[in-house]
C-alpha cells in the first residue's frame, strides 16, 4: 500500500488546466484536473485502446459535447466509456475539478509530447514578436467560428491543436527575417513561406497521430481559396476547412495587433478587409460565419455594458 502525505506523485501545468497523477498502478491511472473557464478537454477514441475511461465532477460546471448535443455536467455527475467510441470534448464553464480515471494509462502523452509542442509554440510567440497571448487567441476565436460552422468534435478537437500550433515552423526562421522592420526580399519571402511545410514536418516528427493531423492543417493555413497561396496552390475544397478557419481568423488577429513597424488596424476595417477578400483569399463560408461570431459577441458586449 502506497501513503501519500499532502503529497502527490506528479503535476504538471498547461495554459488552461493543472493535472496531477494521484495514483498509478498496473496502467490504471487516477489523475486530478483543475480546468480554468473555458479550458477545453478532449477524449478520443483510438483502434488500439480498449481502457475503461471514468470522469467524476468534483466542482464547478462542464458543458459536455458530443455527437448528440450538449449536456451540462455539475458537482456529483459522473460519465464513463470503455473503450471511448466517439470524439469528445468538455468545456468548463467555470472553474472545474474532476477525477479522471483510465485503466491504461495516458498521463504522460500530455505531459511529454503535446506539452512540449506547446511550449514550443510558446517560444515562437516571443520570437515573433507577438504577445503571450496570440495563440491563445487564435485558437479561441477558431474554436468559436467552428462551433458556428458546426464542425464535428473530432475536427473540433485537431483544430484545438492546430490552431495553437499554427506558426510552430516560424522557430527554423531566422529571426533576422521573422523580425525584419522593413519589406522582405524575394529570397527572405521564401525562406518565410517554408514556415508551414516546417510546422507539418515538427509535428509529423512527434508520431502522435493527432498531432500529426494537426501538422496537416497547419501546412495549408496560408493557403488561399483562389489558389494562389503557399506551399502547394490549393484552392477551394481541397484546403481542409479546418485550415481555411485558422487563415481568416490568423489574418484578422496580424491585421489588428500593433508590430514595430506598424500599428494595427480598426477592427470594422478589419472586417472590411475579410469581406473584400472573400472567395479570392478566403473561403467565404468562413468569412460569413466569422463576421457573424463577432458581431453577435460585440452585440452581447454592448448590453452588457
Amino acid at each position: 500500500m502506497k501513503i501519500l502525505r499532502n503529497n502527490k506523485l506528479e503535476k504538471i501545468y498547461l495554459k488552461t488546466m493543472e493535472l496531477s497523477l494521484l495514483a498509478s498502478g498496473d496502467g490504471t491511472e487516477i489523475i486530478h484536473h483543475k480546468l480554468y473557464k473555458g479550458a477545453r478537454l478532449a477524449i478520443i477514441p483510438d483502434e488500439n485502446w480498449t481502457a475503461l475511461e471514468f470522469i467524476t465532477i468534483l466542482s464547478g460546471k462542464l458543458t459536455y459535447n458530443s455527437l448528440g448535443g450538449d449536456i451540462v455536467l455539475e458537482a456529483g455527475d459522473s460519465v464513463n466509456s470503455c473503450p471511448i467510441t466517439e470524439h469528445v470534448i468538455f468545456i468548463a464553464e467555470t472553474e472545474v475539478n474532476l477525477l479522471y480515471v483510465t485503466s491504461q494509462p495516458q498521463f504522460h502523452y500530455y505531459s511529454n509530447s503535446v506539452k512540449d509542442m506547446l511550449d514550443l509554440a510558446l517560444q515562437v510567440e516571443q520570437k515573433d514578436g507577438y504577445t503571450a497571448d496570440h495563440c491563445e487567441r487564435i485558437k479561441e476565436l477558431s474554436m468559436k467560428v467552428a462551433k458556428v460552422m458546426g464542425l464535428s468534435p473530432d475536427k473540433l478537437f485537431i483544430l484545438n491543436l492546430a490552431a495553437f500550433l499554427h506558426d510552430i515552423g516560424k522557430i527554423k526562421v531566422p529571426n533576422e527575417i521573422l523580425n525584419k522592420p522593413t519589406g522582405l526580399t524575394d529570397v527572405e519571402y521564401e525562406i518565410m513561406k517554408k514556415h508551414t511545410t516546417w510546422g507539418n514536418e515538427i509535428l509529423s516528427g512527434t508520431n502522435f497521430v493527432e498531432l500529426i493531423k494537426a501538422g496537416e492543417i497547419v501546412e495549408q493555413h496560408h493557403e488561399r481559396f483562389d489558389g494562389r497561396g503557399y506551399p502547394n496552390q490549393l484552392k477551394g475544397e481541397e484546403i481542409k476547412i479546418e485550415a481555411a478557419i485558422i487563415s481568416v481568423v490568423d489574418a484578422f488577429d496580424a491585421m489588428t495587433s500593433d508590430r514595430v513597424y506598424r500599428k494595427g488596424l480598426e477592427i470594422k476595417v478589419a472586417y472590411e478587409e475579410l469581406e473584400n477578400n472573400k472567395g479570392t483569399m478566403f473561403n467565404p463560408e468562413v468569412v460569413d460565419a466569422f463576421l457573424l461570431m463577432m458581431t453577435e459577441t460585440d452585440s452581447r458586449k454592448e448590453v452588457i455594458t
